[in-house]
């Protein structure tokens, strides 16, 4: 009993000590600012939930550099907190242990998930106060899941921990983190000391989350480089400025000014395959045939050369209209002939209003009314391409459909 009682005086000696040592480390630390590059664009936020997990077990007494390593590993937590920009998200923090005795345990989520506040996070921290007990990490990581179950968007777990002495199985924990959260999650930790066995299982949690790192503690304790780990957890680079972050954009060259997904790819809103920074005719209905300017075209297969009567090879191509007419009974297009300027402007303006009646005819024989079907002649005063080689005057040998009223 004397000897117990000796060694918890020991130990508040040892914290005590480590307390100034830590408070000193602190004043001397000055984060680097991140949110100018916030602001220029440089760098995108890429966390929309984060949970911090404290080691504060019985392992994290012993001392390390001029210090404890759970004081070290407190500093190590205020300073990502300091660090990380002025970002909208929400917050949370775990920790396991910080009990008196050396065979107790506990596991407490001290602060969140809650709209995160810098100086919130901060009194969070410090009211850890002790380390002891044993080092039930697993269990701090299924309550963790707990706290992100409501959680939306993309997550980020970060812990700081010496990975000694652990009950459960830490890597079978981050397993069911990630079959529970999947490709939103990615899991830190961050190594206090120099045990090489609890380096390891660290390392191993990391691996688990599958897009997250393992750091040691001592790599990122100046400015520069908590920065670079901050950045590397929250934010992320965005090189074609698209507003998705270059690790989770699926479609990395999106021109500037598109419209993209929450995977970085354009828009295709009218669904026909032509995104909509390309997309000339954007309300082209559903299984309505487009061309690569995603209008409603049935190029030149319709006619043959210099006339108006429909070929009956190109009848399959009028029935898949008259079909998509019939699902959107509310529609009304425009039919639109162009030709190629081979002749007269007078004889090609007549030559495409001839055409467009007569698909107009054919679409009403098969049932659509002939008030849907208004009717155009452009002749060649709107090419789509050339009329300089042969392909370009096939290209505006051409019938469209216009979406004129949908109610």
């Amino acid at each position: 009993m004397i000897k117990r009682l000796l060694g918890i005086m020991c130990l508040m000696t040892v914290a005590l000590f480590s307390a100034c040592a830590g408070m000193n480390q602190h004043a001397e630390f000055q984060a680097v600012d991140l949110n100018s590059k916030l602001r220029n664009g440089d760098i995108l936020q890429k966390v929309d939930n984060f949970a911090v997990i404290l080691d504060a077990s019985q392992s994290m007494t012993e001392p390390y550099q001029t210090t404890s390593k759970f004081l070290y590993a407190k500093e190590i937590a205020s300073q990502l907190n300091q660090t990380i920009p002025d970002l909208k998200m929400g917050g949370a923090l775990t920790s396991f242990g910080a009990v008196n005795s050396p065979f107790g345990t506990r596991v407490l989520t001290v602060y969140g998930l809650t709209d995160y506040v810098k100086d919130d996070l901060a009194n969070a921290l410090h009211s850890i106060e002790w380390s002891g007990g044993l080092s039930p990490l697993s269990s701090a990581m299924d309550l963790t899941k707990e706290t992100l179950t409501p959680a939306e968007g993309r997550l980020a777990i970060i812990i700081i921990s010496d990975g000694k002495d652990m009950d459960g199985s830490p890597v079978g924990s981050a397993t069911q983190l990630k079959e529970a959260f999947g490709n939103r999650l990615c899991i830190y930790t961050v190594a206090v000391g120099d045990d090489p066995a609890g380096r390891k299982v660290l390392e191993e949690v990391a691996a688990k989350g599958e897009c997250g790192i393992s750091v040691a503690a001592d790599d990122i304790v100046e400015p520069q480089a908590m920065a670079d780990f901050v950045e590397r957890v929250f934010l992320g680079r965005d090189t074609d400025r698209d507003g998705v972050p270059d690790d989770a954009d699926k479609c990395p060259d999106t021109p500037a000014g598109a419209k993209v997904d929450e995977k970085g790819c354009p828009l295709d809103s009218d669904g026909d395959g032509v995104y909509d920074h390309l997309d000339q005719c954007p309300d082209t209905p559903k299984g309505a045939r487009v061309d690569e300017r995603g209008c409603w075209s049935l190029g030149n297969v319709l006619f043959d050369f210099g006339k108006a009567k429909i070929k009956s090879s190109a009848h399959g191509y009028l029935d898949e209209v008259a079909e998509t007419l019939k699902n959107n009974p509310s529609l009304t297009v425009e039919i639109a002939g162009h030709t190629d300027n081979v002749g007269s402007a007078k004889y090609n303006k007549k030559l495409s209003l001839r055409r467009a009646k007569a698909v107009a005819n054919y679409l009403n024989k098969k049932g659509i009314s002939m008030d849907r079907l208004p009717t155009t002649g452009h002749g060649f005063s709107q090419p789509v391409a050339s009329n300089k080689t042969k392909d370009g005057r096939a290209k505006n040998r051409r019938t469209e459909l216009h979406p004129i009223s949908v109610k």
